[in-house]
């Protein structure tokens, strides 16, 4: 019987050079070398009979007969792959062996929320070990290191038939120590006080404000910093008040470091959202950890004082 698919080297680089872009980093991330992954796709393309990639400025691209086959293949070489890690032949039985997930989550939602949680995810699903991965600030959800992302994009960012579910985070409101909250008998005397702002959302304040009636004075922002982890930290020390979403504050909420003087909420649209390939869609491990961040997300975490 003769067999007319490709061989699994071929496919690897194949789907290699359609996530990264390029012969010289599908090579690096397959440990091979860049002639071998030409040598691969040049093989495969002979047993189509169409080329499968175009050269372009910004890099290597599939050709639509190229989308066509990558489509077509993906979710079989990740199943063969998800088959491959479940079982365990080496001890001379079928095991199940433990299955991870690479995530990449941004930083402060990941070290304020996230962490917090995770242990009491592992001790449900000890089969289950997520692998946490650097965040890249230009992230085009191509790496080949990563399964899953929580990030702050929005559809339709991610790249075509991703995934991309909203988990929390829309929410900011202002916060501060209970020592600026007795000042603050009405939103408006919040525009005396120092307004710490993340510098790549500096129009928060504009935004509730606004959604506190206060539209026709443009506010006076005081310290600019970068990462919300920062802010909390700023907020705490006295330094002013900031607008910022709960969940990163679950714990200072619970301790009364941090309060909330106003009982108002206003929506950014941007949140975080949690977004994988549709060649993942089927992965049990990944639909496991997911379904579980979506509870979470719904479960503020309680802190003892």
């Amino acid at each position: 019987m003769k067999f007319k698919s490709p061989s699994m080297p071929e496919l690897h680089a194949f789907l290699a050079v359609c996530k990264l872009g390029s012969f010289s980093r599908a090579a690096e991330a397959l440990c091979v070398t860049q002639v071998a992954v030409s040598r691969s796709v040049q093989r495969l393309e002979q047993r189509l009979e169409c080329p499968l990639f175009e050269r372009t400025a910004s890099g290597v691209v599939p050709t639509a007969r190229g989308n066509l086959f990558q489509a077509a293949i993906e979710p079989h070489v990740a199943g063969l792959e998800a088959a491959a890690a479940f079982f365990d032949a080496d001890k001379g039985s079928l095991r199940p062996s433990k299955r991870k997930l690479r995530l990449s989550v941004v930083p402060t939602l990941g070290t304020r929320w996230l962490m917090p949680r995770l242990a009491a995810f592992q001790s449900v699903h000890p089969d289950i070990q997520i692998e946490l991965r650097q965040v890249y600030h230009d992230e085009n959800f191509k790496r080949d290191d990563v399964d899953l992302w929580i990030s702050v994009k929005r559809p339709p960012a991610w790249p075509r038939g991703y995934r991309a579910e909203y988990l929390l985070g829309k929410e900011i409101c202002p916060v501060c120590t209970p020592t600026i909250a007795a000042r603050l008998s009405e939103a408006k005397n919040l525009l005396t006080e120092t307004l710490l702002y993340h510098t790549n959302s500096p129009d928060n304040w504009s935004l509730w404000l606004s959604a506190a009636g206060i539209s026709s004075i443009e506010p006076k922002l005081g310290t600019g910093l970068d990462l919300g982890s920062n802010l909390i930290v700023a907020a705490c020390a006295g330094m002013g008040v900031t607008v910022i979403q709960p969940c990163l504050i679950e714990s200072e909420l619970a301790t009364g470091q941090l309060v909330m003087p106003f009982d108002l909420r206003a929506s950014t649209e941007r949140g975080y959202y949690v977004s994988y390939s549709p060649a993942l869609a089927k992965n049990q491990a990944l639909q496991t950890f997911v379904a579980w961040l979506h509870q979470q997300a719904k479960t503020p975490r309680l802190t003892e004082t």
